[in-house]
């Protein structure tokens, strides 16, 4: 089973603020928001533990499952350029991504989305066929974009309504089909 794991808040999360590559540790809130995730999954037996290299992502993981993470910079964060830190209400957005011609920087969606399949083609390749559980702990754009991974691209092409809250996670599991 894959568990896809939103890292808990962080004080940019809390204020409204958009939070990429240069984004905060977790806050008081998202360190409880870990610690139920731990208490929620303690029947779980996971064998493999990958995270973003985002300092918020490796700490969900680690409390949640108790083991050390495997990073994987495939994993990180959408990256924002110049919008990253800004307040979301005064950013322009083309779909649900900064406006790259405004905000140098910003990666491509494509690009993104390719990255993330990578990995998770990566990981179905070398786990799907065996029963094992997997948590993968990431961000909104990340873990909306494993969602696209089982689910299938939104019509409308926003990844981010298939992530789930801070400190939140969805299952999924392998069906080989990819």
């Amino acid at each position: 089973m894959i568990y896809v794991v939103r890292h808990g808040q962080t004080d940019w999360n809390r204020e409204g603020r958009l939070q990429g590559r240069s984004g905060l540790p977790l806050n008081d809130t998202g360190l409880m928001q870990a610690e139920h995730l731990r208490d929620t999954l303690k029947d779980v037996k996971f064998d493999y533990v990958f995270s973003s290299p985002q300092e918020r992502a490796i700490q969900t993981a680690e409390i949640a499952t108790g083991m050390r993470t495997v990073v994987d910079n495939r994993l990180d964060v959408f990256d924002l350029g110049e919008a990253d830190g800004l307040a979301r209400s005064e950013v322009k957005l083309v779909g649900a991504a900064p406006d790259s011609t405004i905000y140098p920087g910003v990666e491509d969606t494509r690009t993104f989305v390719a990255r993330i399949f990578h990995f998770m083609k990566e990981l179905e390749a070398r786990y799907g066929p065996d029963n094992v559980n997997i948590l993968i702990a990431g961000h909104r754009c990340t873990t909306g974009c494993m969602g696209a991974y089982f689910e299938g691209i939104p019509e409308d092409g926003n990844i981010l309504r298939l992530s789930s809250d801070n400190g939140s996670y969805k299952q999924y599991q392998f069906n080989n089909e990819h």
